[in-house]
């Protein structure tokens, strides 16, 4: 994004192309609404997952890790973002400000690998051999502790020079330093965009098109497999996409834009709206992945179970018949066919 050289009090007063007063209570007003529904729609996801111990599935650890680090956006991020909208200006001065990017930028893409290292998970459980529940949870805790690395390795160089954190935008949040044109500078943006927005995108189109492919792998086996579930599946999946790319994409564009394209083609007011849209995810992924998700929470108990022979027959309706037969191989595709479905719906 568009950000501003550090002075000690940060004074936005004359930033070229700034926010009008009605433009900074329209932001205000938009960060309000995101900081309520973020902090309270994540805080009841945390509510739910701390009173029901059946909930505390290995998948759903990770989303436990989304709604924290959400959470934390809220708190450290949105509502200093928010209180410098109704006042027109930074007001937490240089250490705030690298303290306001740093941390959201960590925050932000522990979500953004999470989300990812979730779809990897739903793949991993559904198309890959059942393993041992103490394997599955010690799989998710390392997967959870990997995000929080991963994304220290990436947020802390521009606090040892490699970029810097600074002001962005009309002078109301702070971020990497977009429009520095260093070499080191545009590498760190680079790397950013290639490894913390770009490769996470790439690994859930992998996970979830290998999904869908087994879901249509079963609607060919099994003729009455009805088409809702498939057409269910394929909604819930460009929608988990879809909101991805809505809230991220736009920022990692615009901050490529300002890092390599010509001065000023994107004004701070403008550079703005991606910010906005960054921080809507704290609203969108708790209602995504938990409110859209309620039979996730409740099948995923089910792949707990090992599944032995004996429990497929009765789970699947299968009595005594030849091996092989084509109603048998109906049947047990019919129950996988609800195995896969159900993870996602």
């Amino acid at each position: 994004m568009v950000t501003h050289p550090q002075h000690n009090n940060l004074s936005t007063e004359h930033i070229p192309g700034g926010l009008s007063q009605a433009g900074h209570t329209a932001a205000a007003v938009f960060l309000g609404f995101v900081l309520v529904l973020g902090f309270f729609g994540n805080f009841l996801v945390l509510l739910v997952f701390s009173r029901f111990s059946g909930l505390r599935t290995p998948a759903n650890l990770l989303l436990v890790n989304i709604s924290i680090s959400d959470m934390l956006v809220c708190i450290f991020g949105t509502s200093l973002s928010f209180s410098a909208s109704v006042r027109g200006r930074w007001l937490t001065g240089s250490y705030g400000c690298k303290w306001y990017g740093f941390s959201n930028a960590l925050f932000g893409i522990v979500s953004l690998v999470s989300l990812a290292l979730l779809s990897f998970e739903r793949y991993s459980v559904l198309l890959c051999k059942q393993q041992s529940d103490s394997c599955q949870y010690r799989r998710a805790w390392l997967a959870v502790a990997a995000s929080w690395l991963y994304s220290l390795v990436w947020t802390v160089p521009p606090l040892l020079g490699w970029s810097s954190y600074g002001l962005e935008g009309p002078g109301t949040t702070c971020s990497v330093q977009w429009h520095q044109r260093t070499a080191t500078a545009r590498s760190y943006v680079s790397c950013l965009f290639v490894f913390c927005l770009l490769l996470p995108l790439v690994l859930m189109f992998f996970c979830y098109g290998k999904i869908l492919l087994a879901v249509r792998a079963v609607t060919g086996i099994n003729s009455t497999y009805p088409d809702w579930r498939e057409g269910r599946v394929l909604l819930m999946v460009v929608t988990m996409v879809t909101g991805y790319l809505l809230c991220w994409m736009p920022y990692g564009v615009v901050a490529m834009l300002a890092s390599f394209g010509r001065l000023g083609l994107v004004p701070p007011a403008a550079s703005l709206i991606p910010s906005l849209l960054a921080k809507t995810s704290t609203v969108i992924n708790p209602f995504i992945y938990v409110v859209l998700n309620s039979q996730v929470r409740k099948q995923e108990k089910l792949l707990q179970i090992k599944m032995t022979p004996t429990f497929i027959s009765r789970r699947c309706g299968i009595t005594s018949r030849p091996e092989g037969s084509r109603s048998s191989v109906v049947l047990v595709a019919q129950c996988e066919a609800q195995k896969i479905t159900t993870v996602l719906l």
